[in-house]
């Protein structure tokens, strides 16, 4: 029999992570490409053969996106993987019908041959859209699970837009495991908090390999989550995170309502920001897709280091960058601290970009007067750093998960945005986790 031709479609993990697990010592199949999209420069490379295994020699090309039509029709494909997140249902189906037209089988894998199973217990943490506020609430369930005694390590999902030999299984527990993994501002934004509340945290390519690694020192495995992604692993209690800001999104996105029609709990996160009839509403849409889900309301309050850099000034808001580029969102922490501490203007960063930050906001010109923290190289940094100190303004609110101060120099006076999940009332996650682990 001959082998059934496969092309993935991905951004640099979801893609990775099915080919590992499902494809690649399997020799009824023959993955001819991976295509790329979301991840800036990651088309044109390979995906190499210490990855691959024993079947590609040579590795797996992986091309931009827009390639896709050409490479089912050169390489006589027969199916066509979708393998990364948050988009649409509306979007995914237009991709469908493209593959289709040429062709091909159009495939969404699932869980059954994808999720990997520990040795340890699994509590995942995922979303249904990206910016939901998984970030917090994985520190929390840390934080919980490490006053029970328990000795945690967080597995994020992947990010791995280097030297992915290199990156096959990455450890870190220290600030200096950053730059010795040469972590993007994005990788930094996830592993850095955890490092700082001293929670060991494991991300890379191959997830077997890394959840493997990861059991030799911990417990119980955190699976973090990336996007609105489902987990990579079996998990024995999946907590989902939903945001009113975006009302309705917890249904239309892929593969958001997957998660949340597999979670045993619901956070309904924002309450504290959110218009009431939109907090109903996504609760009213929980019980209907999920009924037996636990729902636990919450609030991720901020503050800031110095309210006067921003207290009638002129202040440009720099905010986590794939929130507002496919996240689609408009409104972050920053935002909401300008506003609750009294800022007189929102600075417009767009005549002052350089860049890479310019090209951004062409591709996502619904950004508005936000700046995304775009960092998936050392060039984007620069631009970054550089569209900053450009912009005139009398202040910079940063509203990331890390501190842009350490790997920016800003010459504009700047104060530092944190935010952490607060459980409101019962059911909450200490009693759910608790009650997990009896």
């Amino acid at each position: 029999m001959s082998k059934t031709k496969v092309l993935i479609m991905g951004a640099a993990g979801r893609d990775f992570h099915n080919f590992n697990t499902f494809y690649r010592d399997n020799a009824d199949f023959d993955v001819v490409a991976f295509t790329a999209t979301q991840i800036p420069d990651i088309e044109g490379r390979v995906y190499p053969t210490e990855l691959a295994g024993s079947l590609y020699p040579a590795g797996i090309p992986i091309h931009d996106e827009s390639e896709l039509l050409g490479l089912i029709a050169k390489h006589d494909v027969d199916e066509v993987i979708f393998s990364y997140s948050d988009l649409p249902h509306e979007v995914v189906m237009h991709k469908g019908a493209i593959v289709n037209a040429a062709g091909a089988d159009f495939t969404m894998m699932g869980m059954k041959r994808t999720a990997v199973k520990s040795t340890k217990p699994v509590i995942g943490i995922c979303a249904t859209r990206t910016g939901c506020g998984k970030s917090q609430t994985t520190r929390r369930v840390a934080e919980i699970l490490k006053a029970a005694g328990k000795q945690v390590a967080a597995i994020r999902h992947p990010m791995p837009y280097g030297d992915l030999v290199k990156q096959k299984v990455q450890r870190f527990a220290e600030l200096n495991d950053l730059k010795k993994h040469e972590c993007t501002i994005e990788e930094m934004e996830e592993y850095e908090p955890h490092i700082n509340t001293g929670t060991i945290v494991y991300a890379g390519v191959d997830y077997e390999a890394i959840v493997r690694e990861a059991e030799k020192e911990a417990d119980v495995i955190l699976w973090d989550g990336g996007n609105n992604d489902m987990p990579f692993y079996q998990t024995d209690l999946l907590i989902v995170v939903v945001d009113p800001h975006r009302p309705g999104h917890e249904e239309s996105y892929y593969p958001g309502e997957t998660n949340l029609r597999l979670a045993d709990v619901v956070v309904i996160n924002k309450i504290e920001t959110a218009d009431p009839d939109d907090v109903e509403y996504v609760r009213e849409n929980i019980r209907n897709i999920n009924p037996n889900a636990v729902i636990v309301d919450a609030a991720s309050p901020i503050s800031v280091e110095d309210a006067s850099i921003i207290a009638g000034k002129k202040v440009l808001v720099v905010e986590d960058g794939p929130t507002l580029t496919h996240g689609e969102m408009q409104l972050g922490a920053g935002i909401v601290a300008a506003i609750k501490f009294g800022a007189e203007e929102m600075i417009d960063p767009r005549p002052f970009t350089v860049g890479k930050l310019t090209e951004t906001f062409e591709k996502y010109p619904e950004i508005g007067q936000l700046l995304p923290a775009m960092g998936y190289g050392e060039q984007q940094m620069k631009d970054l750093e550089t569209t900053i100190n450009n912009t005139e303004c009398e202040g910079v609110v940063i509203g990331t998960p890390i501190d842009l101060r350490r790997i920016a120099n800003i010459n504009h006076p700047s104060t530092r945005v944190t935010y952490d999940l607060q459980e409101i009332g019962s059911p909450n996650l200490e009693e759910i986790v608790n009650d997990f682990l009896k």
